[in-house]
């Protein structure tokens, strides 16, 4: 069975960008009981309009309600949960066996998952919570493919695995650096990502630290696009990217390069081609370094950011589609820097990427050579049909 390809969302309108663009499932945040509460966008009317959304396209829509939760943080939770299973949510991701049982007991028409942040690494503890009538179980990011087979072949519950983006520089994301330097708890919405913080290195009392390269201790980037086809011989049932606080464009891309992947491998196709095929594509996308995690050994330092750990932003992404009209101009919103005569692509869902020269460019009906005012509404002419939310880049290798 094809596995389903989890993608992150961080407001509705990133939700349905990545389920346009061939997501079978997207997670996203209520503004309560949350892990990324900067990320959690969502109120109730929001996630039943994902929901519905979802529906169209035959996806689904599962809340993170994966805080590690104190007495204090309970109140409020069955309304919750009630109001979340009434909005027809398919799925809770947890990191509470209390929650868990409390979903199963008074809305049992949801699914329960259990987060990462549980670390389960073995298929002895997976199907202790089997017990309890949790339906999948997002395995610890500290596990190997080989240990993935194993826990696969002994156990009955349908797992899913992290295959891209961010991962924390703790044991599955379970760290207390935020608390210890904000006050802000990171296993409760706060993490205020000290890790990736500057800091200066002393010896005694001497700074043996680079000024012009300060400390940092984050984990590069996952990036597991040549293990795909092992993990679905595995029988994997969930791939899940991460980033709900990343941009629409950077969903477009991810979503768009595995969606592929996944197909191609599903249909027979050969791995390897659709492997870098799919590398090319990711490339596009706004990608701090990257590296294999855990699958294949145990990280390094080349696995590990010291000093370097922004974001490696381009300009590639340039317009929005808006809509047509009926003399064949298009209107874009516009995003970055772009001039005429610039040779574009358009990433459309279910479409390979089409590519054209930019001609013309119109402002009110009068024609300009540069558009440099992000989220102005222009004019162009496209010389191939195109739908309100496709994205416009620059062409590239």
């Amino acid at each position: 069975m094809k596995p389903e390809l989890l993608a992150p969302a961080g407001d509705l309108a990133r939700a349905k960008t990545a389920i346009r663009f061939g997501a079978d499932a997207v997670y996203l945040g209520g503004k309560r009981f949350s892990l990324r509460s900067r990320a959690s966008n969502f109120e109730l009317e929001d996630i039943a309009e994902a929901v519905r959304f979802a529906k169209e396209y035959d996806a689904k829509i599962y809340v993170t309600v994966n805080m590690v939760p104190h007495d204090e943080d309970l109140q409020g939770l069955e309304v919750y949960l009630l109001a979340l299973e009434k909005c027809g949510v398919a799925a809770i991701i947890v990191a509470s066996l209390h929650i868990a049982l409390l979903s199963k007991k008074i809305a049992p028409a949801m699914e329960v998952h259990l987060s990462t942040q549980l670390s389960l690494t073995n298929s002895a503890a997976i199907e202790t919570v089997r017990r309890f009538g949790v339906d999948r179980v997002v395995l610890a990011r500290e596990v190997s493919l080989a240990q993935i087979e194993t826990i696969s072949s002994a156990s009955s519950m349908p797992l899913e695995v992290f295959i891209h983006g961010g991962m924390c520089v703790n044991l599955s994301g379970r760290c207390t650096l935020s608390n210890e330097m904000t006050l802000r708890d990171a296993n409760r919405g706060g993490c205020a990502q000290s890790c990736r913080w500057k800091y200066k290195l002393y010896r005694d009392q001497t700074e043996i630290s680079d000024p012009n390269c300060l400390f940092s201790m984050s984990s590069k980037d996952l990036l597991a696009i040549e293990e795909i086809p092992t993990l679905m011989k595995q029988g994997i049932s969930s791939f899940k990217i991460e980033g709900r606080m990343k941009s629409a464009y950077y969903i477009t891309v991810v979503v768009d390069a595995y969606r592929k992947l996944i197909d191609a491998i599903d249909q027979g196709e050969d791995e390897k081609e659709a492997i870098e095929k799919a590398r090319k594509m990711l490339m596009k996308a706004e990608n701090r370094p990257t590296s294999d995690g855990f699958f294949r050994t145990i990280p390094g330092a080349t696995h590990h950011l010291y000093g370097v750990n922004g974001e490696g932003i381009t300009q590639d992404f340039v317009a929005n589609v808006i809509e047509t009209h009926p003399n064949g101009r298009t209107s874009i919103l516009i995003r970055n820097n772009l001039p005429v005569h610039t040779e574009l692509d358009v990433l459309s869902p279910g479409n390979d990427v089409r590519s054209f020269t930019l001609e013309a460019m119109y402002r009110k009906g009068e024609a300009i050579e540069v558009a440099n005012l992000p989220m102005e509404v222009l004019d162009i002419e496209i010389p191939f049909r195109v739908e309100s939310g496709d994205f416009i880049r620059k062409k590239g290798s």
